[in-house]
């Protein structure tokens, strides 16, 4: 088959066929070389002994051999019609196949195996281009308006790419067939793009007509696939049937009327039950060649099976459905099994890769349902989008479908007391955004005008901000307007559902996972459809946000990215209890616990997704860096993909405790049992906890006092119920507990003591535990729990190291000298036993005098503090209620065991108030 349109002879003739192409006269509509636009289509739509080719409506009809090109006269469309009337309904399915499922004519191939297997009466697939081919033939346009000879090389590419795939796919007289029209279509591309390059400037409808190819080209090659079969089958040239007007920038509106008249009539000349059509292109009611433009397929597909009233449109893809969030940003996304219209239409708006904006509203009209499917795992059953009803449970998962987001948006703030009441305002601001052409994507009012903010994509912002200081230039030059402020930087993020607003709870759950998160919403705007709340924030915040609000909906996992500073005896015991449970608590509670770093004093590991705890003190000697505390915190704190945050110290160093002020601001929770904070100046205390209270970040110490007993969160119970601490006095020192436990009969004080560092009970110095500080530091901390403005030095301590031997230069030293000591120790406790009674070392909060104190008591043997054994602690609160009997705590209150669980709950309680199940 020749080409039926050459290029002109010269660069005068091509201008001059450039020119009458834009307006065509009846003569020159005969001239195929000299509007090559309106070139003369040989395709084979029946597929039998004679072929018969159509024009664009308006243009010369041709009856052709297989052999020869004999050109007759004008034929009108009715007479050509036959009397096939097109059947419509539920025997109609459509597919639509995208450039990814295209790619490749293995992949052709597997779509031709789907068309034949579906056991529907009638089939109606629409296809895309191969992929990358749509780019590729837009860059032919670019690069001969722009007057690059290399044009000519990309045009070489294209037609190597489709004969490379048609070899491969077909044979024998189909691939004749095929190759012939391609050859026939490159010449003509070449004659265009030439004329395109002369005049260096190329028209819409030009460029149009010469990206279309790549459709008209895939959907021939399927239709040859599925002939091979044996299925009888024919292509459509959707330029015949579907007409659009253009409607506005880049966009175009359906003229369904004439589109299903023109539908009827191809179907009466080409009766299929399958057809193979074009997607992306169109025609405009004057017969010019146009597309649906980017993404036009899924539109095309749409329009279609609106005309046939189809029992259902097919997209496929190359994902296994709708995900609730994008994959790329929550791993933990789910496939969506459905979605009403509504919910699809409002996440393909806020940028979700869904479906082409508009291609829900042609199927809308008769209920007809959409499925995306995975063209590459064919068994999973995909998401359906189509007519749902209203929730009726008011479930708040239920209601809350998904989340999108759009960035790259900066947010315009008009505001000022003189629009106030003012009517026009807010259309005036909104007409000059109108007239520099910008595109609105979401309006946040403030009541009567006094604020109007809106977002706008960053790139058209500088234009917006000119026309609105020249608009209102008087306005803000008198004070009536205060200013026109432009914020950069900012993402929106969606949460797209029904009757969300109907429900109770929705809204205040987003914003408290949001504020939970430490996350700043600067607008909100919520339309009384319901269908979806949309806030705008930070762009540098979007991701962690919308993990936050993914999570919080049991949409996923809560998922806490955890710091460890300090892996020595306490931190090292909590990696392998989290790494005991991490499996656990997946399966149970829902939450992923992620280590994000370990640090020493000298060396740290990080990672980014995190740290494989079977591995880490292996991680820790061979991948590790020097240790620097601010990197540390930094690699956690700038992880946007885990929108919580926790720093766990497990040091006893005030170094590090003096941190936490500034990791809560930064939106890092804290854990800690180090008592160095609590126990610090009162100044730095109080500043810490106003912080904590007065925002969403957490600062949990339970393990500060007790170790794992239940201490500071029973005070905190007691006192939250309206109850009166009177007193609270306790044994909290798991070592000198132990001590004193066995410091009877004939045993020498040296003796027990020597016993406990041999345990490892004490420090490696047990003058650390025997001179009282730390029990002064719980009783500090347990006084300013209950009210106390205390100071640590406000705390008397009866230190158990004689002041001779305070001064030793070491452990060793002073254990060597401590049995001189032995004699003094027996005749106080000879004493004690002769009463009755034992030694107790005690910490005491005395709440009606404002005092506290740390001291050696003498206990009755049945009293409670007498009964302990081994490490345990005990603490009594006397409080109004629990004034006659005090409440006991009693438990085990020393041990890296213990003292790493009481952490480890911690962790839980946070992950709790972060929405994981209680």
């Amino acid at each position: 088959m020749r080409s039926l349109a050459v290029a002109s002879p010269h660069p005068g003739a091509a201008l001059d066929a450039r020119r009458r192409c834009l307006n065509p006269s009846a003569a020159h509509r005969d001239s195929i070389s000299q509007c090559c636009w309106r070139r003369e289509k040989t395709q084979d739509h029946s597929f039998g002994s004679s072929l018969r080719v159509s024009r664009l409506p308006g243009t010369l009809h041709r009856d052709v051999s297989k052999s020869s090109l004999t050109p007759t006269a004008a034929v009108s469309v009715e007479q050509a019609e036959a009397t096939a009337d097109l059947p419509k309904g539920d025997m109609w399915s459509v597919h639509k196949f995208g450039g990814t499922c295209m790619g490749t004519s293995q992949r052709i191939q597997n779509v031709a195996d789907i068309v034949l297997r579906d056991s529907s009466e009638r089939k109606l697939v629409v296809v895309s281009a191969m992929s990358k081919v749509t780019d590729m033939m837009y860059n032919l346009v670019k690069k001969a308006q722009s007057r690059d000879d290399s044009y000519i090389t990309a045009l070489d590419e294209v037609f190597e790419k489709h004969m490379e795939a048609a070899k491969d796919l077909l044979a024998g007289e189909d691939l004749a067939r095929f190759l012939s029209q391609l050859h026939a279509d490159i010449s003509n591309l070449k004659a265009m793009l030439r004329a395109i390059y002369i005049a260096g400037h190329a028209t819409e409808s030009f460029s149009d007509f010469v990206v279309g190819h790549g459709e008209l080209w895939s959907a021939q090659m399927l239709s040859y696939a599925i002939k091979k079969s044996g299925t009888p089958c024919s292509w459509m040239d959707t330029r015949e049937v579907l007409v659009v007007n253009p409607s506005g920038s880049n966009q175009v509106d359906p003229d369904y009327l004439e589109s299903e008249k023109r539908l009827e009539q191809w179907f009466a000349r080409r009766p299929a039950e399958t057809i193979i059509a074009t997607g992306f292109i169109a025609s405009t009611p004057d017969n010019i060649p146009t597309t649906l433009k980017r993404d036009g397929s899924d539109f095309s597909a749409a329009i279609i099976g609106s005309l046939v009233k189809a029992r259902q449109v097919t997209i496929w893809t190359d994902v296994d459905g709708v995900f609730s969030a994008d994959p790329r940003k929550v791993s933990e996304a789910v496939i969506l099994s459905t979605l009403s219209y509504q919910e699809a239409w409002e996440m393909s708006y806020f940028g979700a890769n869904v479906l082409h904006p508009r291609t829900i509203i042609p199927v809308m009209k008769y209920n007809i349902p959409i499925v995306i499917r995975n063209i590459f795992n064919t068994s999973a059953p995909g998401t359906m989008i189509c007519q749902q009803p209203a929730n009726e449970n008011g479930d708040l998962d239920a209601c809350v479908k998904a989340f999108a987001t759009i960035d790259k948006l900066a947010l315009v703030n008009v505001e000022g007391t003189g629009m106030a009441g003012v009517p026009g305002t807010a259309s005036a601001i909104f007409g000059a955004v109108k007239d520099v052409g910008a595109n609105v994507i979401m309006i946040s009012q403030a009541s009567s005008e006094h604020s109007v903010c809106f977002a706008v994509p960053e790139k058209e912002v500088a234009s917006v901000s000119a026309a609105l200081h020249a608009r209102f230039r008087e306005a803000l030059a008198a004070g009536r307007l205060s200013k026109v402020e432009v914020i950069h930087n900012c993402s929106i993020l969606a949460a797209v559902g029904l009757r969300m607003a109907s429900t109770p709870g929705v809204s205040a759950t987003l914003f408290d996972a949001l504020a939970k998160a430490n996350i700043n919403v600067r607008a909100i705007s919520q339309g009384c459809s319901e269908y979806n709340i949309t806030v705008v924030l930070k762009q540098e915040d979007c991701v962690r946000a919308l993990r936050a609000a993914h999570s919080r909906f049991f949409l996923s996992k809560t998922t806490l990215a955890v710091g460890i500073v300090g892996p020595g005896l306490i931190g090292r015991t909590l990696l392998n209890q989290l790494k005991d449970q991490a499996a656990v608590l997946k399966e149970n509670l829902n939450i992923d616990l992620r280590v994000m770093g370990v640090t020493g004093s000298r060396t740290m590991v990080l990672s980014d997704i995190g740290i494989d705890l079977t591995q880490w003190k292996e991680k820790l000697e061979t991948e590790a860096e020097p240790a620097d505390l601010d990197k540390f915190v930094h690699h956690l704190s700038e992880n946007h993909f885990f929108p919580n945050r926790v720093l766990v110290d497990c040091t006893a160093e005030t170094s590090v405790a003096s941190h936490y002020y500034d990791w809560l601001k930064k939106g890092i929770h804290v854990i800690t049992p180090n008592k160095k904070a609590n126990s610090g100046p009162l100044d730095r205390y109080l500043k810490l906890r106003t912080l904590q209270r007065a925002s969403y970040t957490h600062y949990f110490y339970e393990a500060t006092v007790g170790a794992g007993l239940p201490i500071i969160s029973t005070l905190r119970g007691l006192l939250e119920t309206g109850d009166k601490i009177l007193r609270i006095e306790g044994i909290f020192s798991g070592t000198l507990s132990y001590i004193f436990n066995n410091f009877e009969g004939a045993r020498t004080f040296s003796d027990v003591v020597a016993e406990a560092k041999e345990a490892g009970y004490t420090e490696p110095d047990p003058r650390d535990d025997l001179s009282g500080t730390d029990v002064a530091r719980k009783v500090i901390i347990l006084a300013r729990e209950s009210g106390l403005r205390l100071e640590l030095s406000d705390i008397p301590v009866r230190s158990l190291v004689p002041e001779a031997l305070r001064s030793c230069a070491s452990a060793d030293e002073y254990m060597q000298k401590l049995p001189s000591f032995d004699q003094d120790w027996a005749s106080e406790r000879n004493d004690a036993e002769a009463a009755g009674e034992v030694l107790r070392y005690v910490g005491v909060v005395d709440v009606i005098n404002k005092k506290g104190q740390v001291e050696l008591r003498r206990y009755k043997r049945d009293h409670p503090f007498a009964q302990l054994s081994g490490s345990d602690n005990i603490i009594a609160f006397t409080t109004s209620r629990y004034k006659e009997q005090p409440l006991i705590v009693r438990g085990p209150g020393a041990g890296a065991e213990v003292t790493a669980g009481g952490v480890f709950s911690d962790i839980l309680r946070l992950a709790s108030y972060l929405g994981a199940p209680s």
